[in-house]
């Protein structure tokens, strides 16, 4: 004899369970783990350093916000952080989008290059400004072969100052840009193509027609995580750069408040005024992709 089961998992005739109570089935506890992840380590430190930073040691509850914008040395770390983080992420999407289109075929000499060219990724940021300090440095190979070959008269800085920092970025960066890029280029139907080919189309004109618009919602999403990336720039600016200098930024102000002044509120502050402007040119250039396409942001093949 067969037994019944309600759709809650609960035998027929039965009082359900407190899952089914709730409307919790097996998915929803797999997902739990991961959404109480996010709640500790995400949404709760937002939470609490938003709150922190509306509590300043001295004055009322806005006087961190304003001396933030009304100090040069607090204020003027946005433009020194926009201005590495920008080129550098410009920098990685534009080297990621033709090699990725090189090599969208799937082969074997595709595997090997893209194995390649994702090996910064395990080296690490300090890894990378070790050896860039080595290479690049004023006794570096690089400086030395370049005298050798007589191209220059003596060694020029390429370390400890905006050029050390930006090729960091672009060296540690370019491996994510160039995966999501892959990643979105494989995905378009090269029927697409072929059909303007035959209709007499130049490769020129299928790229420009066919592949960028495809193409733009990933290259924003693509821009958006590699700005992110970028414009958390610590390592690099202190190992690579000019910490005092041209290189001072946003992140390196507000570890200097919080360890060295031990003002947790005022570096609160700070880290509430990074996010929001990175948010602020997230948000931009999600809306400009509207620009070039709109429609599904997958892939068309298939």
């Amino acid at each position: 004899m067969s037994s019944l089961v309600a759709p809650g998992g609960a035998m027929a005739g039965t009082k359900p369970g407190w899952r089914a109570s709730l409307g919790w089935d097996g998915t929803t506890l797999l997902v739990l783990p991961a959404v109480l992840f996010v709640l500790a380590f995400f949404v709760f430190p937002c939470i609490y350093g938003l709150v922190l930073s509306f509590m300043p040691l001295k004055g009322g509850a806005l006087d961190n916000y304003i001396r933030f914008f009304s100090e040069n040395r607090f204020y003027s770390t946005i433009w020194k952080t926009l201005l590495i983080a920008l080129p550098a992420t410009l920098a990685n999407v534009f080297l990621a989008l033709p090699i990725a289109f090189a090599l969208r075929k799937s082969s074997k000499y595709q595997r090997v290059v893209t194995a390649i060219l994702v090996v910064p990724i395990t080296l690490g940021t300090v890894l990378v400004a070790q050896g860039l300090l080595g290479y690049l440095g004023p006794n570096g190979w690089f400086m030395r072969l370049l005298t050798t070959l007589h191209v220059i008269d003596a060694p020029f800085r390429m370390t400890h100052n905006y050029i050390g920092v930006l090729l960091s970025l672009i060296i540690t960066g370019f491996p994510f840009s160039f995966l999501l890029t892959l990643s979105y280029v494989t995905g378009i139907d090269p029927m697409l193509a072929k059909a303007a080919a035959t209709l007499g189309a130049s490769p020129w004109t299928q790229f420009k027609q066919i592949y960028l618009p495809l193409l733009a919602p990933g290259l924003a999403m693509g821009f958006c995580l590699a700005f992110v990336q970028s414009f958390a720039v610590f390592p690099s600016a202190v190992l690579l750069g000019e910490p005092a200098g041209i290189t001072r930024v946003m992140a390196l102000a507000v570890y200097q408040l919080a360890y060295e002044d031990y003002n947790a509120p005022m570096a609160a502050a700070g880290a509430m005024v990074m996010g929001l402007v990175q948010l602020l040119v997230v948000a931009s250039v999600l809306g400009l992709r509207g620009l070039f396409y709109r429609g599904p942001v997958g892939g068309t093949k298939g």
